[in-house]
């Protein structure tokens, strides 16, 4: 009775590892993935390094809320900004990425980003200082007394560098955004016959590779 109640065990759990082998088999090195380190991260982390004047990364957006909605509860999700794109000047993407810094100290950092996004990319406004990206918090429902004091905050100038640390670190990698690192070691790359589902999914299983 024993040996029979395993073998059914077994052959119940067959069909799943059939499904995962076949889930991993999907994604091959060198078409959809490459490892850029050779040692990942402790703890695994998707790292999106994107631009709000990018019309692409305003795209993924979607794409980024079901990567975060798949991934698992011990995988970190991490925005950074990136200052090296030519739409506008270097100086001004700095104010961008402490404002989405100022965002993510005051909680709201999902909403505040989907307001500077709406604010260039479908009302067509320019922004050419941190004031202007006050004023887009304060319309928003943000505290603009809250948002002078971080800025002045010695964790959100600390959260500036890193994220500027970040980018130094992968700069070669970026050649366009949105780009995405996992786990410090895998870096996507996406063929033109994958959907939305596919992105997410591949971005999800990479988190979960060592």
């Amino acid at each position: 009775m024993k040996k029979f109640a395993v073998m059914f065990v077994m052959a119940m759990l067959l069909p799943l590892a059939a499904c995962a082998q076949e889930s991993g088999a999907k994604w091959k090195e060198g078409t959809h993935y490459k490892v850029v380190n050779e040692e990942a991260t402790d703890k695994p982390v998707i790292t999106e390094y994107f631009s709000f004047w990018c019309p692409h990364c305003f795209q993924f957006e979607p794409i980024v809320e079901q990567i975060k909605q798949k991934k698992s509860d011990g995988t970190a999700f991490n925005k950074v900004h990136v200052n090296f794109m030519r739409f506008t000047g270097p100086d001004v993407q700095d104010a961008a990425t402490k404002a989405m810094l100022i965002g993510r100290a005051m909680k709201q950092e999902n909403a505040m980003n989907g307001a500077i996004f709406n604010y260039i990319h479908k009302q067509k406004a320019s922004i050419t200082n941190l004031k202007d990206l006050r004023n887009i918090f304060v319309v928003n429902g943000a505290d603009g007394e809250e948002f002078d004091k971080l800025a002045k905050s010695f964790g959100v100038n600390s959260m500036l560098r890193k994220n500027q640390q970040q980018i130094d670190a992968n700069r070669e990698l970026l050649t366009g955004v949105p780009s995405f690192i996992i786990n410090g070691k895998y870096q996507p790359t996406f063929t033109s016959d994958m959907s939305y589902d596919d992105i997410a999914d591949l971005i999800v299983w990479l988190s979960e590779q060592k």
